[in-house]
């Protein structure tokens, strides 16, 4: 029994799909409000932020897979999102399932320097308290037998559900006719993993049993910047796609009065960087991996 913790998320719905399809058809998708997706799936209902409810949702797995989300919402964040992991954790270790963590890169520096899997955490805002979970992890990997493995993803852009800055204010704007908005520079190269490749990638750390016990950045493309992105987006619709690059100061003027805006502030500031994200070592380990790149992405989003 493979387990999927956050299953009705682009990254759980796809991975329920790769493991279906690769690797078992013995699936549980867990959540608050979860949904089948073939039909030998088992679906358990699960407040993750109740101990007894995260064990039972644990229980009998042979790998649990964490793609849990929340709303962009940082104080919800950091009300649940350590006590949920907490409680994943404990479940893990009390039942000997092994953990698949799909991890953000939010605890790490917000500038240019190239990302690794031994970069320090150098977390700036509220939203550290991803940071706190994986330190949190790494403690109970070292301490206390948890045999567990992270995979971690920078900026998603995707097909159907997939959420993100980019998707939100480029992609979904052009398909609706609308000029997009790009964030803060047009300029700056930006690291964002394709949401199918990035559950592929976990599914295929989660079943090769010597990738447990350390951290892996998950494959991407090589960076690129919005310019190109966008010129990469016209040949697709056969037009010229006219823009506005938003300012930094833009974004920080509007998070006085919008929340959703306050939300992603501090993730916006890193958009003044180039974002260089490594992947090496998942590319030797997995030479074989096949990446999607942009033209591909974009063409599937948009048609």
């Amino acid at each position: 029994m493979q387990t999927i913790l956050g299953s009705n998320g682009q990254i759980g719905y796809e991975l329920a799909n790769e493991l279906y399809q690769n690797y078992t058809k013995e699936l549980r998708l867990v959540g608050r409000h979860p949904q089948k997706i073939h039909d030998t799936d088992q679906v358990v209902v699960a407040d993750l932020t109740d101990a007894d409810q995260a064990f039972r949702a644990v229980q009998g797995s042979d790998v649990v897979y964490f793609t849990v989300g929340l709303p962009m919402d940082t104080p919800v964040w950091e009300a649940q999102f350590l006590q949920i992991t907490e409680n994943v954790i404990q479940a893990a270790i009390k039942t000997n399932a092994k953990l698949a963590f799909f991890d953000n890169t939010y605890m790490y520096q917000k500038d240019a320097t190239p990302q690794t899997e031994t970069s320090p955490f150098l977390p700036v805002g509220r939203k550290s308290v991803r940071a706190k979970m994986a330190t949190r992890l790494l403690e109970a990997m070292t301490n206390e037998g948890l045999e567990a493995v992270i995979g971690r993803a920078p900026e998603f852009y995707g097909p159907d559900r997939t959420q993100g800055i980019t998707n939100g204010m480029v992609f979904d704007r052009i398909k609706a006719g609308e000029r997009p908005r790009i964030p803060v520079s047009d300029t700056a190269l930006r690291t964002f993993i394709w949401t199918p490749d990035a559950s592929r990638a976990l599914a295929l750390l989660g079943n090769t049993p010597d990738t447990y016990g350390q951290t892996w950045h998950l494959p991407v493309a090589p960076g690129i910047s919005y310019q190109a992105l966008l010129a990469l987006a016209e040949k697709v619709v056969g037009r010229p796609i006219p823009y506005d690059v938003i300012p930094l100061s833009v974004f920080q003027s509007e998070a006085t009065t919008n929340r959703m805006r306050a939300e992603q502030l501090e993730i916006l500031v890193r958009y003044q960087f180039d974002n260089v994200f490594i992947t090496d070592k998942f590319m030797r380990r997995f030479p074989d991996f096949h990446v999607t790149s942009f033209a591909t992405g974009i063409q599937t989003i948009l048609n």
